[in-house]
């Protein structure tokens, strides 16, 4: 067996990292080697030492015993082989509820039939691109996802029938087996699923021809669901029962998580329920004023009214024509000015424009006391 490495460098930590320290690595490593994302061919593995780091050190007595004794002072915790019957869900990881992924852990319902609560089959999560335009419609949506079902030759047992399955002869149909390790004068215990039977209790002798053991089969499904109107980027619809059955058939189906990828927009940019844009204007259309339009996302005409006297840099906001407010109402649109310049001019344009130089700009004369009126302005 190849020698543990030290847990503080497992999680990429000195000894001195805080509890949020730990977290934060955590977090970070369980997204990049989850078994059911990571393309790593070393990911279960890496997986398994991850948690088994963060169980230790996110323990303020095992990380006492494992600072003062090193893997010798947690062994027994783990029976010297990572966790077993462990299933922590991709939703957790996402979500930082780290008290539902470590109440799974020990003996939360994530081990064996000793743990006492209903198990749950693990939740799935899709990431599904949708238009900026789909967005703020809240239009209906459907996708073709291929998910696992409830063998309905074996019911989810796994098993020929129900003579094909025994009792595990090593924890006696418990599902846990008692470790004790001794440690100078005292002895500590712990309990772990059961190796031989992962924690089931059961061991099947004959498998489903069906589904092979697995007590699931592939299945093509339609997912039908509404956008929410304004959902934010990365936005997670839930849909109940949708993921994966409970092991064996026993227990309740894990979620669906539909993960919301709202694509760009053209020209419109999001601050909350706030439409941001900019357009270009002409040195003339400041000075004067004007009006401009366009087609909004609405399919309606947006108009952008100019005041006279506006200045490059300067934003304008049209209310109630943003995305929907969580409360009620919408948000505003937002534009902001920007100053055209051509940069191609012929003969006649440049002579215009040297006519225009001495009412428009700014002589030398009174260059200096401009500088400082602008300095005056930004100061107050």
């Amino acid at each position: 067996m190849a020698e543990k490495r030290d847990y503080y460098e497992v999680l990429g930590l000195d000894r001195s990292a805080t509890d949020k320290d730990l977290k934060k690595s955590f977090r970070s490593l369980a997204r990049k080697y989850h078994p059911d994302r990571s393309t790593e061919e070393d990911a279960e593995d890496r997986f398994k030492e991850i948690q088994e780091a963060y169980a230790v050190l996110s323990d303020e007595q095992k990380r006492a015993q494992y600072d003062r004794f090193g893997h010798k002072g947690v062994g027994a915790s783990f029976g010297g082989g990572g966790f077993q019957g462990f299933n922590m869900n991709f939703d957790d990881i996402f979500s930082g509820n780290l008290n539902d992924i470590f109440s799974s852990m020990f003996g939360g319902g994530g081990g064996g039939r000793g743990g006492g609560r209903s198990r749950r089959g693990r939740d799935i999560l899709v990431n599904h691109p949708i238009s900026f335009q789909s967005m703020y419609d809240g239009d209906k949506e459907e996708m073709e996802l291929d998910l696992q079902s409830t063998c309905s030759s074996c019911e989810g047992s796994g098993a020929r029938d129900s003579s094909s399955v025994s009792t595990c002869d090593t924890c006696k149909g418990a599902g846990q087996v008692v470790v004790r390790q001794q440690m100078g004068p005292f002895v500590q215990q712990s309990t772990q699923a059961c190796r031989d039977c992962r924690g089931e209790g059961q061991i099947i002798t004959h498998p489903c021809k069906k589904c092979h053991g697995d007590g699931t089969v592939s299945k093509s499904q339609t997912i039908r669901f509404t956008i929410p109107s304004g959902a934010p980027d990365g936005t997670r619809m839930r849909m109940r029962g949708r993921g994966e059955p409970a092991p064996r058939g026993k227990g309740v189906n894990g979620d669906l998580i539909i993960e919301l990828d709202v694509q760009l927009h053209p020209w419109f940019e999001r601050d909350g329920a706030d439409l941001i844009m900019s357009i270009p204007v002409g040195y003339p259309d400041l000075v004067l004023g004007t009006t401009v339009s366009l087609e909004h996302i609405d399919g309606k005409t947006l108009e952008i009214k100019i005041p006279k006297g506006a200045t490059a840099g300067e934003t304008l906001e049209i209310h109630g024509r943003g995305l929907p407010r969580q409360r009620g109402g919408r948000g505003n649109v937002v534009v902001l000015l920007k100053l055209h310049i051509p940069t191609k001019l012929d003969k006649a344009t440049k002579k215009q424009l040297q006519e225009l130089k001495g009412s428009l700009g700014v002589s030398p004369d009174d260059f200096g006391d401009k500088v400082r009126e602008q300095a005056e302005e930004r100061r107050q």
